[in-house]
């Protein structure tokens, strides 16, 4: 019962983070990067911060975690919060040229692939003596390659669209549509994405171990890794900010309360997909092989949540049945990945 408590919990984390780009819908006179970099002070910063404060125990604080015994682990966790920053950007161009449904599709197919396994390798090179490649069993191994023919399969219905869908009705889906560009930029994107995963496995070991209850304790290394991603992204918000003279965004008083107001919910259900892992991975503690899944039914699930929401927002209008048939099978095996490793 447990793991079916953790997967939900999971999964309903995945349906939040597949709908926080709906909010952003409503904001109103502020540019791309201005809303982009306001909502990652809630989604990077200020909501994880809330977070991490549940793995501390009465008597004691946050910043004790950040000791000098744990500099290396704290380093490496930012850092590859930095690169993670990086897919995020990359992330939001994706969807431009694909949409919301394929955007996601590929890049998080991506992500979730790469980051179950780079943590692992990555963790052997600086600390081979503690073995982290025995993570990757069979089944681990299995549910990554079905995970990734589901994303491929969605990637085929996907180029079915672009080939069957005039240029007219592609605009109409998906204003700025462009598959070959879209495709290259969702691959880099997933690549750095998945370097979330690795910030977290190098920081699992910072929180204060059996007082710190198993669902709150991945939530310090997530801070550690949204701080890094933060950064990177404001470096280049501002630079945007500056070229296209966008300053003036944030004094914007008459749509100053609507646009905080939706950052904040967008913000809200980005982090919540990552809330909701470190819970889940609290329920799933009896099964090693889905807590080194866990990261990759997440970004599985993603991906299911976000082609529901693809086909609400009509951007599959107007393809043929068999592209839908084809896009449905490749909703179904994810699906079906998510639940794989318990029964190898």
């Amino acid at each position: 019962m447990d793991i079916v408590i953790g997967l939900l919990i999971i999964a309903a984390g995945a349906f939040c983070q597949s709908s926080c780009y709906v909010p952003i819908n409503k904001i109103r006179q502020w540019s791309w990067e201005s809303y982009w970099i306001v909502q990652g002070v809630f989604a990077w910063l200020l909501l994880p911060l809330l977070g991490a404060l549940l793995a501390v125990p009465a008597g004691h604080s946050l910043c004790e975690l950040f000791s000098a015994d744990q500099t290396f682990n704290i380093v490496m966790t930012l850092i590859f919060g930095a690169l993670w920053g990086v897919g995020g950007l990359t992330f939001g161009l994706s969807m431009r040229y694909l949409g919301v449904a394929l955007g996601q599709s590929i890049a998080l197919g991506t992500c979730a692939g790469l980051g179950t396994i780079m943590g692992p390798v990555l963790l052997n090179v600086f600390f081979p003596e503690n073995d982290p490649l025995s993570q990757l069993t069979f089944s681990v191994i299995a549910g990554v390659v079905v995970t990734l023919i589901g994303i491929a399969i969605i990637g085929i219905a996907g180029s079915m669209k672009a080939r069957s869908l005039s240029e007219e009705e592609k605009k109409a889906a998906v204003k700025d549509f462009n598959f070959p560009k879209g495709i290259a930029i969702a691959l880099l994107a997933g690549f750095m994405s998945g370097c979330f995963n690795v910030g977290l496995a190098f920081g699992a070991d910072i929180n204060f171990g059996a007082l710190t209850p198993d669902i709150y304790k991945t939530l310090p290394a997530t801070l550690l890794v949204t701080v890094g991603g933060f950064v990177t992204n404001a470096v280049y918000c501002f630079y945007q900010n500056s070229v296209n003279n966008t300053w003036g965004d944030y004094l914007k008083v008459d749509v100053m309360a609507n646009n905080v107001l939706f950052c904040l919910l967008a913000g809200a259900l980005w982090y919540s997909q990552f809330f909701g892992l470190a819970l889940g991975k609290g329920f799933l503690t009896s099964s090693p092989t889905l807590v080194t899944l866990s990261f990759c039914i997440l970004m599985a699930l993603n991906v299911v949540f976000s082609n529901v929401w693809g086909i609400i927002l009509k951007e599959w209008k107007g393809c043929s049945r068999q592209t839908i048939a084809v896009l449905v099978l490749g909703i179904v095996v994810l699906v079906i990945s998510c639940f794989l490793p318990q029964l190898i």
